[in-house]
């Protein structure tokens, strides 16, 4: 037989000298030494709100077709956001729950409060008691992402507890159904992947701070999930703190976030480079009654810039129900302002 191929002596002399290294065997390496950039940065992220994240199982009450009433069982995650026990999960996961039991990353089990639901975000707070504080993680802000950033998820899918998956955010500012039927804007698309159970997780960025709350997959779809962004979340929640329930001014526009051109942005002196492109109008709406129309671009609502549909989201808060605003929007070559007066959103 021919002699070995040069590069299996290479291979084999490789590897004897490093097994007899002086200065300590391969298996004394330390092990953080083999772990790539990626990797520390994923772990790392994964240290800082692993224990926060939290099991959740609820009973409901449901009737079949002859009016029998029985109990069902369900499941999601969810996430503590302060020492005191509040937490943040979907309202799909606890919406119509007559028993909710919140289980901790070291095994502790508690009954839990619904604080408030809002079925239009899919969004709830929750509430636990605790003699001690407890591992809560930290809410960073959405609005600056960018796509291609880490993406990492954490949940309990399909009640495997603690599952991780990564990825990157694949796009920004996506609209989403809800279950109640309204359009959940700002909505953060990822390619970690989610299944059921991974619902009122936390979607966390490279530093370990979370940016949105886990919300839903497409059936039949690979790699596209997609989380409620956190600024929405933190709007929410403050609603939910002050009120109960979110409170919402509603003027009957649905539209979509549009940029602006900076010659346009300059002539007007608009604070921001988009604005809101209004492409439909309910019918008898207050933004009917006021005079807005379709293709009009929304700026500011009482000189307060709005760059997106979030943002006109977040200004149309319960303050402003049944008062006056002034809208600002670009019609055609003017700069207008429509007074409408909004009303307070139903169902």
């Amino acid at each position: 037989m021919g002699s070995r191929p040069q590069f299996i002596d290479d291979l084999a002399r490789g590897t004897q000298d490093a097994s007899l290294d002086r200065s300590g065997s391969i298996d004394n390496i330390d092990d953080s030494a083999l772990l790539d950039a990626y990797s520390r940065t994923v772990i790392g992220a994964l240290e800082r709100v692993q224990q926060a994240v939290v099991f959740i199982a609820v009973e409901r009450q449901i009737a079949d077709a002859r009016g029998t009433r029985r109990n069902v069982g369900g499941t999601g995650s969810g996430f503590i956001f302060t020492p005191d026990g509040y937490l943040l999960t979907n309202s799909h996961v606890v919406h119509g729950a007559t028993h909710i039991v919140v289980t901790l990353a070291d095994g502790a089990r508690f009954d839990a409060d619904l604080v408030g639901d809002d079925p239009a975000s899919d969004l709830a707070v929750l509430r636990i008691g605790s003699a001690e504080p407890l591992p809560h993680v930290e809410l960073g802000e959405s609005g600056s992402l960018r796509v291609g950033q880490i993406a990492i998820a954490v949940g309990n899918p399909l009640g495997l507890a603690q599952t991780v998956t990564t990825g990157v955010v694949s796009a920004l500012g996506r609209t989403l159904r809800s279950t109640s039927g309204r359009m959940i804007y700002d909505v953060i698309q990822t390619d970690a992947a989610l299944n059921p159970g991974n619902s009122g997780g936390p979607l966390i960025n490279s530093a370990g701070q979370v940016i949105g709350v886990n919300t839903a997959i497409i059936s039949g779809a690979q790699a596209i999930s997609f989380a409620t962004a956190i600024d929405t979340a933190k709007w929410v929640i403050m609603q939910i703190f002050a009120h109960g329930r979110v409170r919402r001014a509603y003027i009957g526009v649905a539209g979509t976030t549009t940029p602006i051109s900076r010659r346009v942005q300059r002539f007007f002196e608009l604070a921001s480079a988009s604005g809101v492109h209004v492409m439909e109008i309910v019918k008898g709406s207050p933004a009917a009654l006021g005079g807005l129309r379709t293709g009009d671009r929304i700026v500011a609502v009482d000189d307060i810039a709005v760059d997106s549909v979030d943002g006109l989201q977040r200004t149309l808060d319960a303050s402003r129900i049944d008062k006056a605003v002034k809208i600002s929007v670009l019609r055609g070559t003017q700069k207008l302002n429509i007074d409408v007066t909004p009303v307070e959103q139903t169902g």
